[in-house]
């Protein structure tokens, strides 16, 4: 089943009066369990494709369907609560809130969803284990290294038992170590729960651990590789 389906998917500027396609008539799907990286130089429309799979940026034309649903055709605040029940985001920039500790930032998506106190507690307090912060639950993000912010806003992603994650860029602050232990858990969970992971991408490291490598150039899919588990990626 496709989770995912983009069906001549553009987006396009004006650059003095010129336009420009950030993304080209894009057709793609994606299945439940994909573990998916979309890779390609910078301007080569990764990112504005990732931001309009995410609804967080709307295409000058085509469709992109989430689970069948049409998401362009939704009204602005249709699509905010869509996003808030379907989709999990991890960003470059973790974006955790500074005054809330770890197991709150978790908590605070379920919060928006109406979940009950003892429900949210206990599914955050879970997460938060899953990526190895038993211990950090009450501590604020300032207090926290990279790494482990990183992992606090996966628990984060996942808190709201989205269809699917969408990382941009997740490892581009992180030291190798780091990254290491972020991309081991997300493939473990991956593996384990099959919770279907995109990652926008230049990150060789994320690459090496993708099942799909997706190449972007000009806005275009470039090349689009499956590759089996345990095989060795160049």
């Amino acid at each position: 089943m496709n989770i995912i389906t983009l069906n001549s998917l553009y987006k396009t500027y004006e650059d003095s009066g010129v336009p420009v396609h950030a993304v080209n008539g894009i057709n793609l799907e994606i299945k439940k369990g994909e573990f998916t990286a979309i890779v390609g130089p910078s301007g080569s429309g990764k990112t504005t494709l990732l931001n309009m799979i995410g609804g967080l940026d709307k295409p000058t034309s085509g469709e992109i369907y989430i689970n069948n649903t049409p998401i362009g055709q939704m009204k602005s605040s249709e699509l905010i609560d869509f996003r808030l029940r379907t989709i999990g985001f991890v960003f470059q920039a973790y974006n955790l809130i500074p005054v809330l500790t770890a197991i709150e930032n978790v908590e605070f998506i379920m919060q928006l969803q109406g979940c009950s106190k003892s429900e949210r507690r206990d599914r955050a307090a879970s997460l938060l284990k899953a990526v190895g912060l038993g211990d950090r639950m009450d501590s604020r993000p300032a207090r926290l290294s990279g790494g482990q912010q990183q992992r606090v806003a996966v628990a984060r992603a996942l808190a709201s038992k989205p269809k699917f994650v969408l990382a941009d860029e997740p490892t581009a602050n992180l030291d190798s170590k780091s990254t290491e232990n972020l991309l081991d858990i997300m493939e473990r969970l991956n593996e384990n729960e099959k919770i279907t992971f995109i990652f926008s991408t230049h990150d060789q490291r994320v690459v090496k651990k993708a099942h799909r490598i997706i190449t972007v150039e000009d806005g275009k899919i470039k090349s689009d590789e499956r590759v089996s588990q345990g095989s060795t990626k160049q």
